[in-house]
């Protein structure tokens, strides 16, 4: 048993052909995130503190869709979402239709433990995090000039726009599991969606047998409850960590726009996925490390 931890920027349609002024920095992001959430857990961080760090650090990058880099409703507005999930005890905290509070993973844990709740949504949840303190920021502060070509290109094209997310999963050396995970949702969705991302067992889940954070179609994701789905292979079928998760992306998502990032008590770490790419990390104790895009060409 050791400590384990992974992070994703998000799975789907990610050419290979990125040009390197995209790839780049996303790749930076990632190792950089990553040092983060090692040094905090060599530091004695506990897996929640370390998940949310990790998190508020992805929202704060505009390469990623959660926080400063959310895309757009088909109002031109931004709706964020965001989850954390304490393994052990299995508290949890979610939060949606986040448009000003600069870092919705941080209201989602306050969630958690602050009141009696699970789920705040909206203009209640925003007022709680004014209520508790959270720095807020105008909601300009999220709309990139990418975000608004892409949104015009969704209108222009009269779809919705399938988007990544961000997320953490991390287990210490006892074996105590966490996971978070937040998102801006999908390109030109209408206003007031929810998806995968802030309902437990979906987008994000943890018990004491693993760690879980999902990226992809959010709608496919609800529909297969892709989370919980892992922890219960493993906790009726006895199977693997890995062997739960490659099941879960293989067989319970057909429409090939889901990934996911687990780690178990163990300290075992499988990161899955079944679109083009997905931006991801990973490191365990004993030393292994990964940074990759595609199935086949890793970053380092």
């Amino acid at each position: 048993m050791g400590w384990a931890i992974a992070l994703h920027g998000g799975a789907g349609d990610i050419p290979r052909s990125m040009p390197p002024e995209r790839r780049e920095p996303r790749e930076a992001a990632l190792h950089h995130c990553l040092q983060i959430g090692v040094d905090a857990i060599k530091a004695g961080r506990s897996p929640l503190d370390v998940v949310e760090l990790v998190v508020r650090e992805l929202e704060d990058n505009p390469h990623f869709n959660a926080g400063k880099g959310s895309v757009l409703t088909s109002n031109g507005t931004v709706e964020m979402e965001a989850c954390i999930m304490d393994g052990n005890r299995k508290k949890c905290g979610a939060v949606s239709g986040i448009s000003t509070v600069k870092n919705a993973i941080s209201v989602a844990r306050l969630v958690m433990e602050k009141t009696p709740h699970i789920y705040l949504g909206f203009d209640g949840a925003e007022a709680f995090a004014r209520e508790q303190g959270m720095e807020t920021v105008d909601s300009s502060h999220f709309i990139t000039p990418e975000n608004i070509e892409r949104l015009k290109q969704a209108k222009t094209a009269n779809r919705v726009q399938s988007n990544r997310t961000v997320g953490c999963v991390v287990v210490d050396g006892y074996g105590n599991l966490a996971a978070a995970t937040s998102t801006g949702g999908l390109v030109n969705k209408m206003v007031g969606r929810i998806g995968d991302t802030p309902i437990i067992g979906a987008g994000t889940y943890a018990n004491s047998l693993c760690a879980v954070s999902a990226t992809g179609k959010g709608e496919a994701i609800i529909r297969a409850t892709v989370a919980r789905d892992v922890a219960a292979l493993m906790e009726y079928k006895g199977l693997s960590l890995k062997d739960a998760a490659t099941y879960v992306i293989e067989e319970c998502t057909p429409e090939r726009t889901a990934g996911l990032i687990a780690v178990s008590a163990t300290g075992e770490v499988t990161m899955p996925f079944n679109t083009v790419g997905m931006f991801r990390a990973c490191a365990t104790e004993d030393g292994d490390s990964e940074v990759a895009i595609w199935h086949d060409e890793p970053c380092d």
